[in-house]
C-alpha cells in the first residue's frame, strides 16, 4: 500500500460525503419530512471520520513512513470497512425513517458492529504510529543533529 492510498481515500470521502448532504436534502425536501433522522450527520460522518481523518494519516504517514508496513494495510482495511458498515446502516436507517418504514431491529446491531470494526483499525493505526514514533526519537536520538533532533534544537534556537 502507498502513501497515495490516504489521498484517494480522503477524496472519496469528500465526495461521497457532499452525494448524501445532497441526498439527504433531497430525499427530505422530497417526501415532506421535517423530523428527525440519522440522515442529518451521515455527511459529518463521511467528512470527519472519512476525509478529516485520512488527511490526518496522510501528514502522519510522511512524517513516520507508515504506508509501507502490514500494519497500516490492516488499519487501512479495517477503518474502511467499519466506516462502510457504518455509513451504510446510518443511511438505512436514515431512509427507513424519512420514508416512514420500521427499521429492523438488526440494525443496530449492524451499526454496533461497524463501530467495532473501526475501533479495531484505530487501534491498528495507533500501534503502528507508537511503534513508529518510538523508533524514529531513538534513531534521532543515536544521530544528533539529524531528524526530528535537528527540528528540536532549530526550534530551541528560535525561541
Amino acid at each position: 500500500m502507498t502513501i497515495r492510498a490516504s489521498l484517494h481515500a480522503a477524496h472519496v470521502y469528500m465526495i461521497l460525503g457532499v452525494v448524501s448532504g445532497l441526498y439527504y436534502r433531497e430525499l427530505t425536501k422530497h417526501n415532506g419530512f421535517d423530523g428527525e433522522t440519522q440522515l442529518s450527520v451521515v455527511h459529518t460522518h463521511l467528512l470527519a471520520l472519512g476525509m478529516l481523518a485520512f488527511l490526518i494519516v496522510l501528514a502522519l504517514d510522511k512524517l513516520f513512513t507508515l504506508s509501507g508496513s502490514r500494519h497500516f494495510t490492516y488499519f487501512f482495511a479495517f477503518y474502511n470497512a467499519g466506516i462502510a458498515i457504518t455509513v451504510g446502516s446510518m443511511v438505512f436507517r436514515g431512509t427507513q425513517t424519512v420514508l416512514g418504514h420500521p427499521v429492523p431491529e438488526a440494525v443496530s446491531w449492524i451499526a454496533g458492529l461497524g463501530h467495532t470494526v473501526l475501533t479495531v483499525g484505530l487501534i491498528l493505526l495507533f500501534t503502528l504510529l507508537g511503534k513508529r514514533v518510538t523508533h524514529r526519537r531513538t534513531t534521532s536520538e543515536s544521530a544528533p543533529g539529524d531528524g526530528l533532533s535537528a527540528d528540536l534544537e532549530k526550534g530551541k534556537a528560535l525561541s
